[in-house]
C-alpha cells in the first residue's frame, strides 16, 4: 500500500512493453481515421467492414489505455482484450478468405491484417506473451519484491 491508502500501480510499459504501447497507439490512429472517413463518406458501400473497423479502433484504444493505466486488473482486462482481438482477427480474416463477397472493401482484420503488414494477428500475440510476463512482475511489485528477486513468503516451507 501507498502512504495515500491507494494501491500501488505497476507500469506495464516497461521494457518492450513501451513497443507494444506505441505500436497498439499507431493501430488505433490507423483504425479509427480510417473507419471515420469511410463511415463519414462511403458507409452503404461496404457497412460491415467500415463498422468492423471501427470495433478494431475501439478495441486497440481500450487494450493502450489499460497497458498505459498498469496494475493486475488492467492487465488481465487487457489480456481478455487481445485474446478477444486475435479472435476477431482470426475470424474475420478467415472470413474475408472464405466469402469476399462479404466485404467489398478491406477492414483492418481482412486477410489477416495484410494491409497493415500482418501486425492485426502478430501483436495480441505477442501482447499476450508481454502480459503473462507482466503477471509475475506485477504480483512481486504489489508484494513489495523487486523484479527478478525470489519472494519468501510465496514459496513453500522447506
Amino acid at each position: 500500500m501507498a502512504v495515500d491508502g491507494k494501491s500501488r500501480r505497476t507500469r506495464l510499459i516497461g521494457g518492450p512493453g513501451i513497443l507494444l504501447v506505441w505500436l497498439y497507439g499507431v493501430m488505433v490512429v490507423g483504425a479509427v481515421s480510417r473507419s471515420a472517413v469511410q463511415i463519414a463518406t462511403e458507409f452503404d458501400k461496404a457497412p460491415l467492414a467500415y463498422s468492423l473497423s471501427a470495433v478494431a479502433g475501439l478495441v486497440y484504444g481500450f487494450i493502450t489505455y489499460s497497458l498505459v493505466r498498469g496494475g493486475e486488473r488492467a492487465r488481465r482486462a487487457a489480456l481478455v482484450c487481445c485474446a478477444a482481438e486475435l479472435a476477431g482477427v482470426l475470424i474475420v480474416g478467415t472470413w474475408t478468405l472464405v466469402e469476399p463477397s462479404a466485404f467489398p472493401d478491406a477492414t483492418v482484420w481482412s486477410d489477416y491484417g495484410m494491409g497493415y503488414l500482418f501486425i492485426p494477428v502478430l501483436l495480441p500475440v505477442t501482447a499476450m506473451f508481454w502480459l503473462r510476463g507482466a503477471r509475475a512482475r506485477t504480483a512481486g511489485a504489489e508484494r513489495g519484491t523487486a523484479p527478478g528477486r525470489r519472494d519468501p513468503a510465496a514459496e513453500p516451507d522447506a
